[in-house]
């Protein structure tokens, strides 16, 4: 258990004991009202370590002022527990509030917590084992991957380690949109660029993939197949032209992702859906189960049904299934392979598709609660004050490569983070190859890189760096709270990105951290303090470093020992 969480559930478990005698005094039935004890935390220090309102909820309940609670819960506090749980002291506030003091050591506690857990240490057992499914990026395969793509890639990978650091067993999949028209388009586009290339004159169509990326593949087909491309009747030359431009802008996004630090466990053909009959076989189940319709010549899902604003199609009057027949296909396919959470991370434009995905998942016969979608939404770049265009006339736009390759894939990757993904971001690449303490990810690999210079100097020094569970605690104090305090909390900002899919929580934590840290290592001498407070302060550092490298490790960022 964690050690905060350690420390919650004793002082709990002794408030509950001293609310006993309360309740049995006035003959109320006891175990129900020991389940609603529950801590917060002041928002003013003086306040106390953690505040207890029981006593305001129940008072209605046992007839008697709040305060009156209170002062019984306090008059039977059992001394010996209270010790135990670290509790110095219960003090009545406002109309009926507990504030409860912690002895001033309980903080220390952290330090040995963190040295028995060390890569464990911020790990809150909340997956248990469950199978997870994180689908994310699923672009279409007819450009390069552009700066809309990255963030939502960050995000899914970020969500998919922080799950799995939970406990949960997760898949990371990418869905490969290489059927229907726009890969009929992309090759017509790359065909038409190839006969231009030829010498001929051709009206190209104003819906067409216009990017320089389109002449370069249509080139490349020329060299590669030369004079040979004659003997193929047209229909032919643009079908290989449509599986020449796939097979390239795939590898070029599973190139760029990597580049990003991403890597899937399963790459999802949306065309296997169609070879393997499961679009049919998806439609049919909703046919079985009477949740479909005909109407002006097209079938219809009455999703309506299940919570939707309106019935969609699913195929439209010419026969052919819509883009959403596909989609369901594959969440059923993703269904049957016994995930017990299906998470999507998709783009901005798709609010509209949460309610329609959750109503096949429960017409399906499963629990609509089981799919969670997350809308990441768009990212505006600047650098500095002025704006950077997104996208060309032309076709060109900035790319998830452009972005690494100009502020590196650690800033890129934080900088993704650093906002709610719900929210808009702007990204300040200016800011984000800054090398000073104004960029965050800096701010945060710096401390790392301060830690190792830290440890360096020591050996050169021949002085032994201790673990935080070899070393006596008791000359920590005041000056050092803040960073033990800030220790405290990873487990926290885990639990709390875990519970609401915002990875965005470690980015705030792990400013918090290096914040910390920094003000400790400037106010603090460490190397040069008397031994025994020089010793306690390195095993400090010793378990700070080791709750940065976990924090790091999930966030997928490098832990530099230099700057």
């Amino acid at each position: 258990m964690p050690f905060l969480h350690d420390v919650r559930a004793r002082i709990i478990t002794v408030i509950q004991h001293s609310l006993i005698p309360v309740l049995q005094k006035r003959e109320v039935e006891i175990d129900p009202v020991l389940n609603r004890v529950e801590l917060e935390e002041p928002r003013h220090r003086e306040h106390g370590d953690f505040a207890c309102n029981i006593a305001m909820a129940i008072s209605r309940d046992l007839k008697a002022s709040p305060r009156e609670i209170a002062g019984e819960i306090i008059e039977n506090l059992p001394r010996e527990e209270a010790q135990k749980a670290w509790i110095d002291r219960l003090e009545i506030a406002g109309p009926g509030f507990i504030n409860i003091y912690l002895q001033p050591d309980w903080l220390k506690g952290v330090l040995p917590a963190i040295a028995a857990e060390k890569e464990s240490y911020g790990k809150v057992d909340r997956g248990q084992g469950q199978k997870v499914q994180v689908e994310f990026v699923s672009a279409n395969p007819t450009g390069p991957l552009h700066v809309g793509h990255s963030r939502g890639a960050v995000v899914g990978d970020v969500l998919g380690n922080v799950l799995q650091f939970c406990g949960c067993e997760v898949e990371k999949e990418f869905y490969i949109n290489n059927a229907g028209h726009q890969m009929e388009l992309l090759g017509r586009s790359i065909y038409l660029r190839l006969q231009e290339e030829q010498g001929k004159t051709v009206d190209f169509p104003d819906n067409g993939y216009r990017g320089e990326y389109i002449r370069e593949m249509a080139r490349k087909i020329i060299d590669k197949y030369g004079d040979g491309l004659d003997l193929h009747p047209p229909r032919e030359r643009e079908l290989l032209c449509r599986e020449f431009g796939y097979q390239e802008l795939l590898g070029r996004m599973k190139d760029d992702l990597k580049e990003l630090g991403i890597n899937f466990d399963r790459w999802f053909s949306e065309r296997t859906l169609y070879e393997k009959k499961r679009v049919e076989e998806a439609v049919a189940l909703l046919r079985r189960g009477k949740f479909l319709y005909e109407e002006e010549g097209a079938t219809w899902f009455v999703s309506s049904r299940f919570g939707d604003d309106k019935d969609r199609v699913l195929i439209k009057s010419d026969g052919s299934y819509t883009y959403f027949a596909a989609d369901i296909a594959y969440h059923l396919d993703k269904l049957k392979r016994g995930f017990d959470l299906i998470i999507d991370v998709l783009g901005a434009d798709h609010h509209g598709h949460i309610a329609r995905m959750k109503a096949a998942v429960e017409a399906f016969g499963y629990d609509r609660d089981m799919l969670k979608i997350l809308i990441v939404q768009i990212v505006t770049l600047w650098r500095g004050d002025e704006k950077v265009p997104m996208s060309k006339r032309a076709g060109e736009f900035v790319t998830v490569s452009d972005v690494v390759q100009e502020v590196g894939v650690d800033a890129a990757r934080y900088f993704y983070l650093m906002r709610s993904p719900e929210s808009h971001m702007d990204f300040d690449l200016e800011l984000a190859r800054e090398q000073s303490t104004k960029n965050p990810v800096y701010y945060l690999q710096y401390a790392h890189a301060r830690m190792m210079s830290l440890f360096k100097k020591a050996r050169e020094r021949e002085i032994a760096i201790p673990a935080p569970d070899e070393v006596d605690l008791n000359p920590l104090g005041s000056e050092e709270e803040p960073l033990l305090r800030a220790l405290i909390r990873f487990p926290e900002g885990v639990e709390e990105s875990f519970e609401n899919l915002s990875p965005h929580v470690l980015t705030v934590y792990g400013h918090d951290l290096a914040g910390a840290f920094h003000a400790f290592y400037n106010k603090c001498p460490i190397l040069t303090a008397e031994p025994e407070v020089r010793e306690v302060r390195l095993a400090l550092v010793s378990g700070t470093h080791r709750v940065l490298k976990n924090l790091l490790k999930i966030l997928g960022i490098n832990a530099p020992d230099q700057m």
